[in-house]
């Protein structure tokens, strides 16, 4: 805490432990068990509850909530984490909320973009360059995979999975699966096509969008039942990572996958 620049208004319990030229603003509280990476900025009013990591080079923005007790009537005050990766930026007035005994943490990834309003909900799990736009609302347990973009107002049904390189239109009510490398929208949600301009701009290979295409017009433009797709597309398509990440998550869905 030695070189920590630390707002003389803000609060720091005893037990925080704050990495190397981390900032803390006007009037926020740091709680109990939080650790906090080197040359993160944490803004004016914010309120870090306990039990929370969160990693290098993050900023968190004015009035954000982040390591709050699960909003889980099954909540009996175990001890659980939020864990938070590097480079990631939480704006104003989002929410982040600990794990319960089901899970043990909620944990989001590095280089994300949570935007404000934002909530996320008890043992979810996000992955790397994740952006959730503004007043995205996350139930407990939901997943979501590296690079996926949904957009405001999105309400997403606890224990969703969202794949990776998935597209999700504004205004959406997600209540199932959806496939990586998608685009999806609306309410009812539904499908619309395979995220190629995303896929393009990560530098997926033409040959590689080419079968993820194949792939998904197997699964969704055809008569073929998700057992029949799985055989027809591990049989017939040119076999990469991006297809077999493809074909698990939809082989493992609990849910149902979004058509």
């Amino acid at each position: 805490m030695l070189t920590a620049q630390i707002h003389p208004t803000a609060v720091i319990d005893p037990s925080a432990n704050l990495g190397p030229d981390v900032v803390i603003g006007a009037y926020t509280v740091i709680g109990p068990n939080v650790q906090i990476g080197a040359s993160t900025t944490i803004g004016p009013h914010a309120h870090i509850v306990r039990d929370t990591i969160i990693g290098d080079s993050c900023t968190v923005h004015h009035a954000a909530a982040l390591g709050g007790d699960p909003q889980d009537l099954k909540y009996s005050g175990e001890r659980t984490q939020l864990v938070v990766g590097d480079r990631t930026v939480i704006r104003e007035f989002v929410t982040l909320n600990r794990g319960t005994a089901a899970h043990g943490k909620t944990e989001v990834g590095s280089d994300c973009l949570i935007m404000a309003y934002a909530h996320v909900a008890h043992d979810c799990m996000i992955g790397d360059h994740v952006i959730l736009a503004n007043a995205v609302n996350m139930g407990g347990h939901v997943t979501i995979e590296d690079h996926v973009i949904v957009g405001g107002v999105t309400a997403i049904h606890q224990f969703v999975r969202i794949g990776r390189h998935a597209f999700i239109g504004g205004s959406a009510a997600v209540r199932k699966d959806v496939a990586p490398y998608v685009k999806a929208a609306g309410d009812p949600l539904r499908l619309f096509g395979l995220n190629s301009v995303g896929l393009q701009r990560r530098g997926f290979s033409e040959e590689t969008r080419q079968t993820l295409k194949r792939a998904y017009r197997l699964f969704f433009h055809s008569s073929h039942n998700i057992a029949q797709a799985l055989e027809l597309a591990r049989r017939e398509l040119p076999d990469n990572p991006e297809l077999r990440h493809f074909l698990a998550f939809i082989a493992g869905s609990e849910r149902g996958v979004t058509v």
